[in-house]
């Protein structure tokens, strides 16, 4: 029996993690725009901590505990990124590269201590640990990536939100047909579906003159909170089509 405490991998998995990655781009916009960006970062980062709490304090995976997560990982590090870049002026490549090695260190520490870094290999919490590191890492390089696209190279949400579709697809056919190892082709896809989610839900959200066609970052955070409660109602038991990588 597979007792991992992270969500398994399978065709709802792939749709809610693209979900999420876009309602944290367009809400985290529209709080950071609604209220103090300052107030919001340490709001969204205390209920990010208390959201970690709760699934550490699990003995196993619960779909609504894991998904919380993931999404506040999403909001607050839209967030915090964003203020990074506007506070510092960092360069979007630079924050690419920069996350990029900071997810490479993470693999490379975890490889050390876990002889293997699939999905279904998380069984301890420092397994875990390790994951969910892993995964904040993912999504700050993928928020810097997506925008460096888009904003820093000027080729607007649509397009970039194609060429991260592409990327995401890719790594996930070679390890399908083992052109490269699945577990490799899982973090790979996993890296690109925050800049493709976010890219998609900024080309809808913003306005035109943004690169947009305007509906709005709370309407289409609303609409992808309300298709992110229905998948979880089909998957509130552990998933079953499962793959292991």
């Amino acid at each position: 029996m597979n007792k991992s405490r992270v969500a398994q991998v399978s065709l709802s998995f792939w749709v809610i993690k693209i979900l999420t990655t876009g309602m944290g781009e367009t809400l985290a916009d529209y709080l950071d725009h609604k209220y103090a960006p300052i107030l919001v970062v340490l709001i969204s980062g205390l209920v990010l901590l208390a959201a970690m709490a709760w699934q550490f304090a699990a003995r196993h995976y619960a779909a609504i505990r894991y998904w919380f997560v993931v999404v506040m990982v999403s909001v607050f590090g839209t967030l915090a990124a964003d203020a990074v870049h506007v506070a510092l002026s960092i360069p979007y490549w630079a924050s690419s590269l920069f996350f990029a090695m900071v997810l490479a260190a993470i693999f490379a520490i975890w490889a050390r201590f876990e002889p293997n870094l699939a999905m279904s290999k998380i069984t301890s919490r420092r397994a875990e640990f390790f994951y969910w590191a892993a995964v904040m890492a993912t999504f700050a390089l993928g928020t810097a990536a997506g925008d460096w696209i888009a904003l820093g190279l000027g080729f607007g949400f649509l397009v970039g939100t194609i060429v991260f579709s592409a990327g995401f697809a890719l790594p996930l056919v070679l390890g399908k047909m083992r052109g490269i190892p699945a577990t490799l082709g899982f973090w790979l896809a996993y890296t690109f579906t925050r800049p493709m989610g976010a890219s998609f839900a900024d080309w809808l959200a913003l306005p035109p003159a943004r690169g947009g066609i305007g509906l709005g970052t709370l309407n289409v955070s609303l609409i992808w909170i309300a298709l992110i409660l229905v998948a979880l109602v089909f998957t509130s038991r552990p998933l079953r089509a499962k793959v292991s990588v």
